[in-house]
């Protein structure tokens, strides 16, 4: 019976630290300021916010070469970079993926699947899986629209409203949030449910 007791209490614990570690490790939510990092990029060379002179912020994207809902929003993301990068918001996309649990999504590959789509912003590799969880990211896509000036967070979620079939969006959730931010309005939905593959850890 001791035996039994021990165990539940044990347990209890375990659960009780866990679930204390989830809320504690959320992440930023809108309005947070975020710390700045610095990222291995296809090129080999080491990329961070800072080095965006002039841009006025961020369409920071965790996403990965094998999640097919990533794949499914790969030419979405390449046209929101096409769109807002000569606007002051490039796309910064980040692989969170241990490279370990899913070696399709080391750096030698993630260069060559943005040579197959041609991607012409950051593709960075979360080396260590030390930034996503500062994010609180937890799918494969899951973006966050940051503002340069003040690092804060605007809007986190999906990129639309069809996480698999372009055809079907109605609703653009990122163009929406940046469109707003460049007119100096408010953005009318700063949170959605980012819809994908969760991030692989060892």
């Amino acid at each position: 019976m001791k035996t039994i007791k021990a165990i539940l209490l044990l347990a209890v614990v375990v659960l009780t630290t866990a679930a204390f570690t989830l809320k504690t490790e959320k992440g930023y939510a809108v309005g947070d300021t975020i710390e700045d990092f610095r990222l291995k990029n296809i090129d080999d060379t080491m990329v961070s916010l800072s080095d965006y002179d002039d841009a006025k912020g961020f369409i920071i994207i965790f996403t990965c070469n094998t999640c097919p809902y990533s794949v499914a929003n790969e030419d979405r993301i390449i046209a929101l970079n096409d769109i807002y990068e000569d606007e002051g918001f490039p796309v910064i996309a980040i692989n969170p993926n241990d490279p370990k649990a899913v070696p399709e999504d080391s750096l030698a590959k993630m260069k060559v699947r943005a040579k197959e789509k041609g991607f012409e912003f950051p593709y960075l590799l979360d080396e260590g899986q030390k930034v996503y969880p500062k994010f609180g990211a937890s799918k494969t896509p899951h973006v966050y629209i940051v503002t340069k000036k003040d690092m804060k967070v605007q809007y986190i979620g999906a990129i639309d409203d069809s996480s698999r079939n372009p055809s079907a969006v109605t609703e653009k959730y990122v163009e929406n949030a940046v469109e707003a931010l460049l007119d100096g309005k408010k953005i009318e939905k700063t949170e959605t449910r980012a819809i994908g593959c969760s991030i692989k850890t060892l």
